[in-house]
């Protein structure tokens, strides 16, 4: 069984974003707001660490990977990118739209440790898998001890 760090407000934000988004989406036709409306949204991401690397996946279902950027600075994680709207189905035609469409923007701030030069991506199955590999001197090292018997 794995080891999961109790953090007392995770639930609190979820539930400030989940009311927000209730009441954002309730409100939006009193507030002139069509249904087929483009939103901002995020991508939902985990990011977790193994010893070489810090991996982060992010979730872009529908996204186009040219339509993705992926950016590296001052111990930073930019990623940017757009989900367009399809426009094989008239707007007139759709009766109910609930997915994100439009461009999206997240950063994320990374440890010193990070060998930014040598950042991998790999986008498959609307999944984006970043792999950020820790410089040496950074990694874990084990050191043996040495027993002398007098």
């Amino acid at each position: 069984m794995a080891i999961v760090r109790w953090e007392p407000f995770r639930d609190l934000v979820t539930a400030q974003r989940d009311f927000g988004r209730l009441f954002r989406d309730a409100f939006s036709s009193q507030l002139g707001e069509t249904e087929l409306s483009t939103r901002s949204w995020a991508p939902p991401v985990d990011i977790y660490e193994t010893e070489d690397a810090i991996v982060l996946k992010a979730e872009l279902p529908g996204v186009d990977p040219k339509d993705v950027e992926v950016r590296v600075e001052d111990n930073t994680l930019y990623l940017k990118g757009e989900r367009k709207f399809e426009k094989e189905v008239k707007e007139q035609n759709y009766h109910r739209v609930e997915r994100s469409y439009g461009s999206f923007a997240r950063s994320f701030s990374l440890p010193n440790s990070i060998s930014s030069d040598k950042v991998k991506a790999e986008f498959k199955d609307g999944l984006l898998t970043l792999t950020m590999p820790k410089r040496e001197e950074a990694k874990p090292k084990t050191i043996k001890i040495d027993v002398t018997t007098n």
